[in-house]
């Protein structure tokens, strides 16, 4: 297992500069960069823009003068026309697209090398202090959202399949059928309307993580301020994302539970419980309990931008949408190094698992 396990971190560096090599070049082919958006806003506050670079009011009056009396400038992006050369010029090195777009992968990964991100276009602040800022909001979603939804999975599933065809496992499969067509947004808005003060009660609150005043509590008032903000969150995630899970883990028992080695626990007079979670349990969560990093890093980094936007909480998910509307490059990037590297580290921890939820399980035999 371990050489299994050396191996796969070796792959982690080529499969990891092929996923930033693919998306760098797609994304930097794709129109409307960080010059043009630069470029779009100096239009409507040309004085002011300009002042930027030049450091003077009559450094604007002359761009803007300039303006007026010319025809291009800058003539490959588009908004550029009228603005001049020189200005172009100037914001092209800004953000470093002075340089030939191979120079600048090349940088990138060079610093990416040394865990140096860079500096957000739009934001004034390191991508890496920018990630730590919203971290603790997407761990709250991921952590909470995916350990509740296997609590409440797999029970329901096993009990779904000790009762298979009857009316309870007809009744719960309808139910979880209309749970999963019902996008998690509008569980989300329909909780808002509900309780937190739309149209009827207001139990909870509507935004953000804590309260105000959460530095001033009590720890145990701390915690449960911090549990108070995340229910309606939560619960909207968790609403609609069972259903998958738990018909995932009926399947599985059902599979497992009419194998003869099942028949001859049986035989043996073996107590229903002691036959399930003795001999089918190990067998039937192996493929969901070995998914366990895989599910959290879905919620973690795809599953609550909605979420984040509905309830005002400032996290990961709503980082990552506002760099790629705002061609934020060092954001997009440097998260895109990063989330794909514990993407990657997740893999080999979902490999793994499936040795410690079933030793007979052998990734150095295969082949």
């Amino acid at each position: 297992m371990l050489a299994y396990i050396l191996r796969r971190l070796m792959l982690v560096v080529p499969t990891l500069i092929g996923i930033m090599v693919i998306n760098f070049f797609v994304i930097q082919a794709a129109p409307g960069g960080p010059v043009e958006q630069m470029l779009a806003q100096m239009q409507g506050t040309a004085v002011d823009a300009t002042a930027r670079f030049t450091g003077s009011t009559s450094g604007g009056e002359t761009v803007q003068k300039s303006a007026a009396d010319t025809s291009g400038g800058g003539g490959t992006y588009r908004g550029a026309r009228g603005l001049p050369k020189e200005l172009v010029e100037r914001i092209e090195k800004m953000y470093g697209f002075d340089k030939p777009i191979y120079e600048r992968f090349l940088l990138m990964m060079r610093n990416y090398l040394v865990l140096d991100f860079g500096e957000s276009f739009f934001r004034n602040k390191r991508v890496v202090d920018l990630v730590l800022e919203k971290m603790p909001v997407s761990i709250s979603l991921g952590v909470w959202t995916t350990l509740l939804i296997y609590f409440i999975s797999i029970p329901l599933g096993i009990a779904k399949a000790v009762r298979d065809g009857s009316r309870f496992d007809l009744t719960s499969s309808s139910i979880l059928i209309v749970l999963n067509a019902i996008p998690g947004f509008l569980f989300a808005l329909l909780l808002v309307v509900l309780f937190a003060g739309g149209s009827y009660f207001k139990w909870f609150p509507l935004r953000g993580l804590v309260s105000d005043d959460w530095s001033s509590l009590g720890t145990i008032d701390q915690v449960l301020d911090y549990l108070w903000h995340m229910v309606l969150p939560i619960g909207a995630m968790v609403i609609g994302g069972f259903a998958t899970l738990t018909f995932l883990t009926k399947n599985s028992f059902l599979e497992e539970i009419h194998k003869q080695y099942v028949l001859t626990a049986r035989a043996k007079g073996l107590v229903e419980r002691r036959v399930l979670y003795g001999h089918v349990f190990r067998n039937a969560m192996l493929i969901i309990i070995a998914g366990f990093p895989a599910a959290f890093i879905g919620v973690l980094f795809t599953g609550s931008l909605l979420i984040e936007v509905i309830f005002s909480l400032d996290g990961l998910g709503l980082l990552g949408f506002e760099a790629a509307i705002n061609r934020d490059y060092p954001i997009m990037f440097g998260t895109l190094y990063f989330f794909g590297l514990i993407g990657l580290v997740m893999g080999i921890l979902g490999d793994i698992m499936y040795t410690v939820v079933d030793p007979r399980i052998d990734f150095e035999a295969r082949g």
